[in-house]
């Protein structure tokens, strides 16, 4: 286990790396997630893959997160295990509510940008975002194309100036 520089421990986190690509993130939430034994020391051996997960609520107004991959640990013998089951997220109530209506009314897209430990506790950062169309996708790009030029040319400046 990696250490970081306050003496705690760095877990890995698994991030959703086509979030910011294909979705503009309007506001996010810090969810727990019910995970099985197993599937918590996947986790921390960083077996998940969330790039085509999405949340959905039900009727009794839960929220499960849907298509997240957590691969079984293969020190675990469980011939029933299902990699992409639901899983239950655990919000506050008036979180809840809020994403509820940003799923029904607003038709918003709610998905997962990272899982990541807090403590001993796996959390789930999720997003309520809006689509990106094909000519906003290649604005971002531009975007950072020139932010990445721009930093190049700092580092040639000061790298030339020592």
């Amino acid at each position: 286990m990696k250490k970081s520089s306050d003496g705690k421990s760095a877990e890995r986190e698994i991030r959703n790396k086509r979030a910011f690509h294909d979705y503009f993130v309007d506001e996010t939430f810090e969810a727990g997630i019910v995970l099985r034994g197993a599937e918590v020391k996947s986790l921390r051996a960083g077996h998940a893959q969330i790039s085509d997960a999405f949340v959905r609520g039900n009727r009794l107004g839960e929220l499960f997160l849907y298509n997240a991959e957590i691969a079984g640990y293969k020190f675990c013998d469980d011939a029933e295990y299902n990699h992409t089951r639901p899983r239950k997220l655990l919000l506050h109530s008036s979180e809840i509510k809020k994403i509820l209506v940003a799923l029904e009314r607003d038709r918003s897209p709610v998905i997962p940008l990272k899982i990541f430990f807090k403590g001993n506790l796996a959390k789930v950062d999720i997003a309520i975002c809006r689509g990106k169309k094909l000519f906003d996708k290649r604005e971002t790009l531009k975007k950072k194309e020139a932010l990445r030029d721009a930093e190049r040319a700092m580092s040639m400046r000061t790298r030339g100036m020592q």
